[in-house]
């Protein structure tokens, strides 16, 4: 009995330590009254106010983030599903080096990144005529780079654990390698794709660094307008888009668990690194 409610308390402990943020945000979001430099939690008087003045160009930056993120998830996805194959199933010389280095953005931080990719821009920019920083598709390069080895880990992990017994029978019952593929292999390794992507969605949806040395004067992220509004200029419609944005991430998050299941998407979790 003891040891339960040791148990119980602990669990609140710690979900309280990770939701209090979010609960300050969001209960200061609906503060009304007069502005004030400052995070007001608890709300003096509940309030949409701050929801009706968010500034067009925090919209702006929402819709940069999640166009910047659908296609970083979807190149990550393109890339990475193969490669998870070749890593799993192919025998060549110097795999463990080629898995080494398919693994190495794990282990660099974003800000390394950034400035990496920047350097690089200028010396192809010189070389080619192509300079490809301060605009979206070198961003765009720099994100999928972070992204892939998410995808790679996650479609890797659930190759490692599939029976390919099922897609010899599948062929010996008269499939074609691209049926087989479509109808056996595929619907085995979703929770792996859709995990990967998921990753790779939230990674550039929520980077600073990388976005600060790299997109442009037209183009900004919401994170990175979140940022400079806090840095510069403290505004309590930051705390009500960014609001928006967890009720959106939890949305997503709801919908993945229902759709693939929370064991299926810890299961195929196996990227086997992070930042």
């Amino acid at each position: 009995m003891a040891g339960r409610i040791l148990g119980t308390v602990w669990i609140v402990l710690v979900y309280g330590f990770l939701l209090a943020p979010l609960v300050v945000v969001a209960g200061a979001s609906l503060n009304g009254g007069e502005f004030l430099a400052y995070v007001n939690f608890p709300p003096d008087r509940i309030s949409l106010d701050w929801y009706f003045r968010i500034p067009p160009s925090q919209l702006l930056s929402l819709v940069h983030s999640f166009a910047l993120a659908t296609a970083t998830m979807a190149i990550a996805i393109l890339l990475g599903v193969p490669a998870a194959f070749g890593l799993v199933r192919a025998e060549f010389r110097g795999k463990a080096v080629v898995a080494a280095l398919m693994r190495a953005p794990l282990q660099i931080p974003f800000a390394v990144i950034g400035v990496s990719f920047l350097q690089f821009y200028y010396v192809l920019g010189d070389a080619t005529g192509l300079y490809l920083q301060a605009s979206l598709p070198g961003l765009l390069i720099a994100h999928v780079f972070a992204a892939v080895p998410y995808v790679i880990g996650t479609v890797g992990a659930v190759l490692q654990r599939f029976n390919r017994r099922l897609e010899e029978a599948a062929l010996i019952l008269g499939a074609s390698p691209w049926s087989a593929f479509r109808r056996v292999t595929m619907p085995v390794i979703m929770p792996g794709i859709y995990t990967g992507g998921l990753y790779a969605f939230m990674l550039s949806f929520t980077d600073v660094p990388i976005v600060l040395f790299l997109a442009g004067s037209d183009f900004t992220t919401f994170p990175v307008e979140v940022f400079h509004s806090f840095q510069f200029d403290f505004n309590p419609t930051i705390l009500a888009s960014s609001t928006l944005v967890m009720i959106g991430s939890l949305a997503v998050m709801l919908v993945a668990q229902r759709a693939l299941g929370l064991d299926t998407l810890l299961k195929s979790g196996g990227a086997g690194g992070g930042r």
